[in-house]
C-alpha cells in the first residue's frame, strides 16, 4: 500500500492564531472525564460541569431574520465523527419558501477530493428521495429512462481545486419545505506530525440554526487538539473545544447576529473552512493494532529514531511560465531547504526549460561550501523557454543510478527526487504516458519521486501518477498561495527518512485480504496504515511482525493486539463508530485497487480488478469511479444521478470531422509533423487540449497579439487599435494557398474615451481543399465546393468552454476560442480568440500580421532597466534594423481557463507593433473576408 497523505500543514499551528475559547461546558460531553488545558494563553478547554449557555430562538436573542428573504434557511447542520482516523460527515440543510411564487432552491457543498459519498437524501414538499448505489452503466440507464419521461432533476459532482462540488437544484412551491442530507467518509492521513479535518462551511445565507459538531474518538489517546482561526477573527469566542484523554468535541454554533458580516448586513460571514488539527500518543515504536468486528487496522508511526542519510536531486522547472513571483519564491524556498541538509546527506540540482542543466553532474556532500555554491547557482537562474520534463527527470535518475552502480552511496541511505514544476511538457517528449513509462523503466527500486505542482494549470493528475508509480507522493499549490512556504512545507514532509524496506506480516492463517504489507520508506511526521480481515471464530490474539532498516541497524518489531479492550471502549461512547475498522479497510482496499487498475499490464488483469472494485463499492454503498448513486422518489418515477466527477479529457465526444479523423489526445501536429498534408479536419471540444502547449501565437481581446519566437524563446506582444468592420490579414501564403483574415467588431460603447475592438469573425480559405470556413460568434459556416453547411456553436461544443480546431493534415493547425459575455453587459460583446502554432510548413512567401513570423526574425534584447511602472521593467530590442523600447508585462492565454485566463509574460511593443511588424498595421487591411494580402 502506498503511503497516502492528506494536505496537512503542521507549521500552520505556529503561524495561525487560535480561537479564544469561552469557558462554557457541553452537556453531551459530561462523561468524558477531567478536561485539561493545553498551550496556556492560546487554548482554554471547557470544564465538563457547565452548560454552554446560548439561545437559538429569535424571541430570546432579540434577533430577527430578514423579512425580505424569499427562501429561509431554517437550519444548517454539519456533524463529523472521527473514530481512529476514519471520518464520517453528515451535512444537512432545511429550507422553506416564504415567497408567494415558486422558487429554485440549491444545495451546493464541497467535500474533500478522495472522499467517498455514501448517502444522499432529500425531502421536497413531503416527497422523500432516497439513494441507492448502482453499477455506473445501470445507474445511467435508470436515469435515462426517467429523463425520457421528463422526470429528472439535476445533480452534479465536479472537481474544484482540491475539493469536489456536490450540487443539486429543485423548484418548490410557495410555503413548501425542503431538506437535503449528504453523507461522505474519508480517512485522516498524518502529515508533519498531525491530522487535519477540514469542513467547508457555505450555507449561502443566514441560518436560524447553524450547528457544527466534530466528535473525535481516538483509543490511542490524544496528544493535542487545535482549532486555528480561519475566519480572520470574526468568530472569536464562538467555537467551543472540549477534550478528554481519548475523546474530544469541537462545537461551532454562531447565533444569527454572529453570522452577519456586519451588524446591519444580511450576508453571512460563514463562508470558509473550519479546521481541526490533532495528533495521538505513540508510546511504542511498533505502532497501534486495533481489532474489531472481523477487521483490523495497524497504525505505524515510530518516533525518536535517527534520520537516515539521503541522496536528493532537486529538479526545478525554470521555463518562461515560472517568471516573476513564482521563481522568486522558489529560489527563496530552495535557499532555506539547502540550509536544512545534514552533513551526511548528498545532493545536486537539475534545472530545466527546453534544455536541461545540472549544477553538478555528480552528487556532492552537503558541506557549507557546496551549499553556498548551490545557492549562488540558483540565485542566477533566469526563467525562459519551454518545458522538457522527460529529459530533466531522466537526467536526475541517471545521476542517482550511476552513483549507486559505482558504489558511491551509503548502503543505509535513501534516494529522493523532488520535482518542482508549474506546467506541462512542451519540448521533447510530450506524451504524458510515455514520460511516465520512461521514468518507470529507468528509475531503480531504491529511488522515490516526489512532485510539487505549482499553479492552476498544472496537470496535477499526471504528477500524482508519476509519484505514486515511483514510491512517492505529489502535492499542488495554487497561484494564489505562497509558493515559498508551501515548497518548504512539502520538503519537510519528505526530508526526514527514518526507516526503509519496511515489511509487515501477520502470521496467523485466519488473517486475509491485507491491503498491502511492504513500503519503501517511512518519513518522520507521517504514518503507515495497514488493514485486513480476520476470522473472529479462529483468531484468539492478533500478532504483527515488522522488519525494517533504520540508520544504524536492521529492526524486527513485534506486537500483540488486545482483542476485547477496543470493543469495551467503543461500547461506552455513543459517538464512536463501531464499523470504523470495516470502513477503513474498504477505503484503503478500494483506493489500492484503483491505483493497481490504472497500472494494470493486461486487459484481463484490469477486468479482474474492475470486478473486485465494483463488488466492494456496491457492498459498502459508496460512490467510486465505477459506480453511480441513483436518487429517486418512493414511487420511482422521479430520479437524479450522481456519479464520480468527470475526468479531464483532451477532446470531447461527439466531435465533427471533415476529411481524415484526428484522434483525441494525439500529440499536437506541430509537435510531431507528418510529411504530407491530407484533408482538413474540424474538431470541436473544450479549450484546445487538456495540456495545451504554451508556445503558440495567440490573438485575443482588443486584439492582443502574442508572438512566440522559438529560437529566441521569447514572447513578443503588441496591440492593434483600429475601427469596427475593418478586416485584417493574419496569414497569407500564396504557395500553400492558405489565407486567414479577421474582421473587427466594436464594444457597445467607449470606455475612458476609447472604443475597444475585438475579432467578431474569422475567415479561413484553404485553396488546395477548395474550402472556406467562416467562424463568427453566432455560428460556423463551411463552404466546400458547391456545398455549404452551417453549424451552431451549441451543436459544435458540448462543453461550456467553446473551441474549434482546424487542422490541415498534421502540419497546419488553427484553434479558435469563443468568449461569451453577459448579454446585458453595458460595454462588452462576444468575441473570438485564435491560437496558431509556430509551424514550419508555410512557405518563405508567407506574410500577414502573424504569417511573417512563421520564419523567425532575429531579435536582441538588452539593457533591461526599471520602467515608469516598477512592476513593468523596460528594455531595448533590436529587430529588423529598428531599435525599439519594449516593456515587460503580462497578457492572457485563455486555453486552460476561458474565464480568468493564464498570465503569459512577454515584451510589449508599443504603437501597434510599429518596428516589429513590417510596415504599418494599416498595410494589412484587406477588402473581403477571404481576400489574400498583396505584399510587395
Amino acid at each position: 500500500m502506498k503511503q497516502l497523505t492528506c494536505f496537512l500543514i503542521w507549521l500552520f499551528l505556529l503561524e495561525a492564531p487560535a480561537f479564544e475559547i469561552p469557558t462554557n461546558g457541553l452537556p453531551e460531553f459530561t462523561g468524558y472525564g477531567d478536561l485539561v488545558e493545553l498551550a496556556p494563553g492560546k487554548f482554554q478547554f471547557v470544564p465538563d460541569n457547565r452548560r454552554y449557555q446560548r439561545s437559538l430562538s429569535e424571541e430570546k436573542s432579540g434577533e430577527r431574520m430578514e423579512d425580505v428573504d424569499q427562501v429561509t434557511l431554517y437550519s444548517y447542520k454539519v456533524q463529523s465523527t472521527i473514530t481512529s482516523r476514519m471520518a464520517n460527515t453528515i451535512i444537512q440543510s432545511k429550507l422553506v419558501n416564504n415567497s408567494p411564487q415558486p422558487q429554485d432552491v440549491v444545495f451546493d457543498v464541497q467535500i474533500p477530493k478522495g472522499a467517498f459519498i455514501s448517502n444522499f437524501s432529500m425531502t421536497v414538499d413531503g416527497t422523500t428521495f432516497t439513494s441507492t448505489i448502482k453499477e455506473k452503466t445501470v445507474g445511467r440507464a435508470l436515469y435515462a429512462q426517467a429523463r425520457a419521461k421528463g422526470k429528472t432533476a439535476g445533480l452534479v459532482r465536479s472537481r474544484a481545486l482540491d475539493m469536489e462540488n456536490f450540487r443539486t437544484e429543485v423548484n418548490i412551491r410557495p410555503g413548501a419545505k425542503v431538506q437535503f442530507e449528504l453523507q461522505y467518509q474519508e480517512v485522516k492521513w498524518r502529515k508533519l506530525g498531525s491530522y487535519e479535518h477540514r469542513l467547508h462551511l457555505q450555507p449561502g445565507r443566514l441560518a436560524k440554526h447553524l450547528e457544527v459538531d466534530v466528535w473525535i474518538v481516538e483509543p490511542q489517546g490524544m496528544r493535542f487538539l487545535h482549532v486555528p482561526d480561519t475566519f480572520e477573527g470574526h468568530f472569536d469566542g464562538v467555537p467551543v473545544i472540549s477534550k478528554g484523554p481519548q475523546k474530544a468535541h469541537v462545537s461551532f454554533r454562531p447565533t444569527v447576529a454572529q453570522q452577519r458580516k456586519c451588524p446591519n448586513c444580511s450576508e453571512t460571514a460563514v463562508d470558509g473552512e473550519l479546521v481541526v488539527m490533532y495528533d495521538v500518543h505513540r508510546e511504542e515504536k511498533v505502532g497501534e493494532l486495533e481489532v474489531f468486528n472481523g477487521y483490523f487496522v495497524h497504525f505505524f508511526a515510530p518516533e525518536n529514531l535517527d534520520p537516515i542519510p539521503k541522496n536528493i536531486l532537486f529538479v526545478i522547472d525554470v521555463s518562461g511560465s515560472m517568471w516573476g513571483i513564482k521563481m522568486k519564491q522558489t529560489v527563496e524556498a530552495m535557499k532555506t531547504i539547502l540550509d536544512d541538509l545534514r552533513a551526511e546527506d548528498q545532493f545536486s540540482v537539475v534545472d530545466f526549460n527546453h534544455n536541461v542543466r545540472t549544477w553538478r553532474n555528480d552528487l556532492v556532500s552537503a558541506t557549507k561550501t557546496q551549499i553556498a555554491d548551490a545557492k549562488k547557482y540558483i540565485e542566477k537562474i533566469q526563467p525562459s523557454g519551454g518545458t522538457n520534463i522527460n529529459e530533466a527527470l531522466l537526467r536526475a535518475i541517471f545521476i542517482l543510478n550511476e552513483a549507486n552502480n559505482l558504489g558511491l552511496l551509503d548502503p543505509s541511505s535513501v534516494s529522493l527526487i523532488i520535482l518542482v514544476s508549474d506546467g506541462d511538457p512542451t519540448v521533447g517528449e510530450l506524451k504524458l504516458s510515455k514520460i511516465q513509462k520512461n521514468v518507470k523503466q529507468n528509475v531503480q527500486d531504491n529511488i522515490s519521486l516526489f512532485s510539487l505542482g505549482i499553479g492552476f494549470d498544472v496537470d496535477y493528475d499526471f504528477l500524482k501518477r508519476l509519484s505514486n508509480d515511483n514510491r512517492g507522493i505529489a502535492q499542488r499549490i495554487y497561484g494564489n498561495q505562497d509558493t515559498s512556504s508551501q515548497l518548504k512545507k512539502f520538503y519537510n514532509q519528505v526530508s526526514t527518512p527514518l526507516l526503509r524496506n519496511i515489511q509487515f506480516s501477520y502470521p496467523d492463517t485466519s488473517v486475509t485480504d491485507v491491503t498491502q504489507n511492504s513500503f519503501p520508506n517511512y518519513f518522520g511526521g507521517s504514518e503507515i496504515v495497514v488493514a485486513g480481515k480476520y476470522d473472529p471464530a479462529k483468531l484468539q490474539q492478533l500478532r504483527a511482525v515488522i522488519t525494517a532498516t533504520s540508520a544504524n541497524t536492521e529492526l524486527v518489531l513485534e506486537t500483540l493486539a488486545q482483542m476485547d479492550d477496543l470493543e469495551d471502549f467503543l461500547s461506552k461512547d455513543k459517538h464512536a463508530d463501531p464499523n470504523f475498522t470495516r470502513k477503513l479497510w474498504a477505503y484503503l482496499t478500494i483506493n489500492q485497487l484503483l491505483a493497481e487498475r490504472s497500472l494494470a499490464p493486461t486487459a484481463t488483469t484490469k477486468r479482474k480488478i474492475t470486478k473486485t472494485i465494483l463488488q466492494m463499492s456496491l457492498e459498502h454503498h459508496i460512490v467510486t469511479p465505477l459506480t453511480a448513486m441513483v436518487v429517486e422518489s418512493a414511487a420511482g418515477d422521479e430520479r437524479m444521478l450522481a456519479d464520480s466527477p468527470p475526468q479531464d479529457v483532451s477532446c470531447c465526444s461527439g466531435a465533427l470531422y471533415y476529411g481524415s479523423k484526428v484522434a483525441p489526445g494525439s500529440i499536437p501536429s506541430w509537435a510531431s509533423p507528418s510529411p504530407t498534408p491530407t484533408a482538413l479536419s474540424l474538431v470541436a471540444g473544450p479549450p484546445l487540449e487538456a495540456t495545451p502547449p504554451p508556445h503558440v501565437i495567440r490573438v485575443e481581446n482588443d486584439p492582443h497579439f502574442i508572438i512566440y519566437l522559438p529560437k529566441s524563446q521569447k514572447n513578443i506582444c503588441f496591440n492593434i487599435d483600429s475601427e469596427p468592420g475593418k478586416i485584417l490579414n493574419l496569414v497569407s501564403d500564396p504557395e500553400s494557398g492558405i489565407v486567414v483574415n479577421g474582421q473587427l467588431t466594436g464594444a457597445k460603447k467607449p470606455q475612458d474615451g476609447k472604443l475597444s475592438t475585438y475579432f467578431g469573425k474569422l475567415g479561413f480559405y484553404f485553396q488546395s481543399e477548395d474550402m472556406k470556413i467562416e467562424v463568427s460568434v453566432e455560428n460556423i459556416t463551411i463552404s466546400h465546393g458547391s456545398h455549404t453547411s452551417i453549424l451552431s456553436w451549441v451543436v459544435v461544443s458540448v462543453n461550456k468552454e467553446k473551441s474549434v480546431t482546424l487542422t490541415l493534415g498534421k502540419e497546419v493547425s488553427f484553434s479558435i476560442l469563443l468568449h461569451r459575455v453577459w448579454k446585458k453587459h453595458p460595454v462588452n460583446v462576444d468575441f473570438l480568440g485564435i491560437y496558431i502554432p509556430p509551424s514550419n510548413k508555410f512557405s518563405l512567401k508567407a506574410h500577414g500580421l502573424i504569417g511573417q513570423f512563421m520564419h523567425e526574425p532575429k531579435i536582441y534584447i538588452s539593457n533591461e532597466r526599471p520602467g515608469k511602472d516598477p512592476k513593468k521593467p523596460e528594455a531595448s530590442m533590436d529587430v529588423k534594423g529598428h531599435k525599439l523600447i519594449v516593456t515587460r508585462g503580462l497578457q492572457k492565454d485563455y486555453r486552460t481557463d476561458i474565464v480568468l485566463g493564464t498570465d503569459v509574460p512577454c515584451w510589449f511593443v508599443h504603437n501597434s507593433g510599429k518596428g516589429f511588424i513590417d510596415g504599418c498595421y494599416k498595410d494589412y487591411f484587406v477588402p473581403e473576408l477571404y481576400s489574400s494580402l498583396k505584399w510587395p
